[in-house]
């Protein structure tokens, strides 16, 4: 069997008719540069920003056509929306229907007496129907244990009686099915809606369940929105208070994507004690704020060790940092994890912490930051944010 090339792909697609109904998509120039890998065909369409649920069909036109093609395993297509399209409609969509037991009021209580706060997208961004709210975990460099941070955080929410569901957002690096212990493909149902995957309580989905972990995935920035998005869209969370997303590090395609088409509750933002990563978590924290999404706070993370031998505190990373950077910026201090070899090691083996030791010290740790986090949340439900236009 050959192998399908892009230029089968397009010619494919002009099988697709476009918004005006008399030229194909291609023509219009509304296909991005195609990507394949093992069988699989990747790519968006850019569509009006306000005409992306009504254009809706045509995407599952043109992904049904590239999946009857020989040779194509599967095809993961999305909708995308162009800066010209943004600028000349922000009218804001209506919101989705909110989660079960979530209407009608601005601040919301469960069947346990749990608050939650309500959906509310932001102009010209499309929220995820069940989802109350969307939280990004981010960092301005790598190394600074932020993925650790996003699912203890994830937890600590679930252990704080709320409904929580993390998505892997490094395309490039996924992590989470080592950190939550969890292998395997994900179901679809009905060929198209993909099925979380689950452990700790936790729905889950990451570019690791589909691709093998020694993949190297090499695309553009297209891709890594398709990709993005559909992981975020077209996977069946059914009813959460709260999705964590685990950015990768730094300030490229996937916090742009999130930022321009996410309706974002809040950023939070992780880092250590030391300048140089307070340097580009800074650089973090400012590119949430231009493109008005809230953010929530700091954590410090690594910002003490403690010898298991010997009960003596050692500041190896300085400290009090990241505290001192949330006062001179003017966000909240969500609070400093130690560096432990429990949180490594537990890491490591996929148990973390807040579910592997639910009463530990550290664990009272990252449910204390979850609290805070949630608190911020509610806090930013109400307050209106404009539509964002990228240059």
């Amino acid at each position: 069997m050959t192998d399908v090339t892009k230029e089968q792909v397009l010619e494919t697609l002009k099988a697709v008719r476009g918004p005006d109904l008399e030229h194909d998509i291609v023509e219009l120039g509304m296909v991005s540069d195609v990507f394949i890998s093992d069988g699989k065909v990747y790519f968006s369409i850019t569509v009006p920003a306000d005409r992306a649920r009504e254009l809706e069909p045509m995407r599952l036109a043109a992904e049904r056509v590239i999946k009857e093609m020989p040779g194509v395993k599967g095809a993961l297509v999305t909708l995308t929306a162009d800066k010209k399209a943004a600028a000349a409609a922000p009218a804001a969509r209506p919101a989705p229907n909110p989660p079960h037991g979530h209407a009608g009021h601005d601040h919301q209580h469960d069947h346990a007496g749990h608050a939650h706060a309500p959906q509310q997208p932001r102009a010209g961004k499309i929220g995820v129907p069940g989802i109350g709210a969307i939280i990004a975990v981010a960092s301005g460099k790598g190394g600074v244990g932020k993925s650790t941070t996003a699912v203890n955080l994830a937890l600590g929410l679930l252990a704080n009686g709320l409904r929580v569901g993390i998505l892997d957002a490094d395309i490039y690096g996924p992590s989470m099915p080592r950190l939550l212990k969890i292998s395997g493909r994900p179901t679809q149902i009905d060929g198209r809606i993909i099925n979380p995957m689950e452990n700790y309580g936790l729905k889950v989905m990451s570019m690791g369940f589909l691709v093998d972990e020694e993949t190297a995935m090499i695309w553009r920035g297209p891709m890594v929105q398709s990709a993005l998005l559909q992981m975020l869209r077209e996977v069946a969370w059914g009813e959460l208070d709260v999705l964590v997303v685990d950015m990768p590090p730094g300030t490229g395609d996937a916090q742009l994507t999130m930022a321009q088409q996410v309706p974002l509750a809040g950023a939070v933002i992780v880092s250590t004690p030391q300048d140089l990563a307070l340097i580009d978590a800074r650089k973090g924290l400012n590119m949430f704020r231009k493109v008005e999404v809230p953010v929530l706070g700091i954590v410090e993370n690594m910002s003490y060790f403690i010898a298991p031998d010997t009960g003596t505190r050692y500041d190896i990373f300085g400290h009090g940092g990241a505290r001192k950077e949330a006062q001179r910026l003017g966000v909240p201090f969500l609070g400093e994890v130690p560096l432990t070899m429990n949180i490594r090691e537990t890491s490591d083996a996929g148990t973390p912490l807040v579910a592997s030791e639910p009463n530990g010290v550290v664990a009272g740790i990252y449910r204390g930051i979850a609290a805070k986090v949630w608190e911020q949340v509610v806090g930013q439900s109400q307050r209106p944010a404009p539509t964002i236009v990228f240059e």
